[in-house]
């Protein structure tokens, strides 16, 4: 009797793993859950423009600035970062990178390089809604604990050959990291961005503390003070005047 009552035991021990398997999440399932986390895939569609305005302190220089970042469905972004009263300005229209060289102030094209790098930046949520559009595709490559929380790893590619992997928080769905590689005068390094203090803006969580790391070294922190969407951004305020 003992013996078929482990027996019988054992068999469903073995439907509930069985069980817990099929219910696995693929990345479909992880990438839809982080949308919603985020605040759902109709709020997200929504938002046209968003402005972000707070400060940077850059680490290894000992220095703080204003940070203004203006973003617009689809790809437009520009940032401007009031340093001591000078003014540093990178934008992307849509097109090309620009920026104004704070020694003539003068506004200057990007070159190819730096400009695929601001194209990228410049994405903003109708990239996370509609990746397929933008050529951009993700792998999950599994799980990892940083800390005390547990991590989905999502590798994300983009059309150019750019990697990404995002950390996506097991409980939360929320993107806390993301790992990438940069090229510094020719030598390739880590770049990883942590984000934080996640706050409810509009019935959005967007972070307001980012630290960015370099070679595994403190590079920046930005902490947001003020988040806001749908301003009517023209279209002109990314051109390069």
């Amino acid at each position: 009797m003992k013996k078929r009552l482990l027996i019988g035991v054992c068999a469903a021990l073995g439907i509930l793993c069985l069980g817990l398997q099929a219910q696995e999440l693929t990345v479909a399932d992880i990438l839809s859950k982080s949308l919603e986390a985020q605040g759902g895939q109709t709020a997200l569609a929504a938002i046209k423009d968003t402005t972000t305005s707070g400060t940077i302190e850059i680490t290894q220089m000992g220095m703080s600035a204003a940070l203004t970042i203006y973003q617009k469905e689809p790809n437009m972004m520009r940032m401007d970062i009031d340093v001591m009263g000078m003014l540093i300005t990178q934008a992307f229209d849509g097109e090309k990178g620009w920026f104004i060289n704070p020694q003539t102030g003068v506004a200057e094209e990007m070159n190819e390089k730096q400009s695929q790098a601001q194209r990228l930046q410049a994405m903003g949520y109708d990239a996370a809604l509609n990746p397929e559009k933008y050529g951009i595709t993700f792998v999950l490559k599994g799980k990892e604990k940083v800390g005390d929380k547990d991590y989905y790893l999502v590798e994300q590619t983009f059309k150019d050959g750019f990697q990404a992997t995002l950390y996506i928080n097991t409980a939360t769905f929320l993107t806390e990291q993301i790992r990438s590689k940069t090229d510094a005068m020719g030598t390739e390094i880590d770049v990883e961005t942590l984000m934080d203090d996640f706050k409810n803006v509009e019935g959005l969580m967007v972070p307001h503390s980012l630290t960015i790391l370099q070679g595994g070294a403190e590079f920046g922190r930005v902490t947001v003070a003020k988040v806001v969407f749908n301003a009517g951004l023209e279209d002109s305020f990314f051109k390069m005047q």
